[in-house]
């Protein structure tokens, strides 16, 4: 059986933008990717047995350092097939792992659950371990990168939408 990790956040806003930000080119891009690296969606076809296509470009000093160090390219184009779609409920993909140095190519099956919350959104991001413990805490710190870069993105907006009401 294969070892899952989750990751639990509340985003104080409304359920159509949390949704929107995971499923959107827009939004996608407005977050998607550590700190250090920018994602731009080649292709998105939000559906059961659709994919994302995505390039994911190393922009931030230390993550160019990173990357060249481990003999990896400065952009690396990835891509997820959905394997299901159930709006404001729940996303499950695999995504298919073959930029990995000296490693076959594979599929890690990834799942994103939306529910309510009394401050607004709870997401409960569900990610499959990679092929060893080393990719496996690149792949966890990867996504707490990404979801506090989604809380900043959250915050910004929930600011702004304040200040102009």
């Amino acid at each position: 059986m294969t070892r899952t990790i989750q990751l639990e956040r509340t985003y104080d806003a409304s359920m159509d933008d949390v949704w929107d930000l995971w499923t959107t080119k827009d939004g996608i891009e407005s977050w998607w990717g550590p700190d250090g690296f920018r994602v731009d969606v080649i292709e998105l076809d939000l559906r059961a047995g659709g994919q994302l296509h995505y390039a994911m470009t190393a922009v931030g000093a230390p993550q160019i350092a990173f990357m060249k160090q481990a003999g990896m390219p400065l952009v690396t184009k990835t891509r997820i097939s959905y394997t299901e779609v159930t709006r404001h409920k729940r996303l499950a993909y695999m995504n298919h792992v073959d930029f990995v140095p000296n490693q076959a190519p594979y599929e890690n099956a990834m799942s994103v659950d939306f529910g309510p919350a009394p401050s607004g959104v709870r997401i409960v991001l569900t990610l499959s371990a990679m092929h060893d413990d080393d990719w496996t805490g690149r792949m966890v710190a990867g996504w707490e990168s990404e979801l506090g870069k989604l809380e900043r993105l959250v915050a910004t907006r929930r600011g702004a939408a304040h200040k102009g009401g």
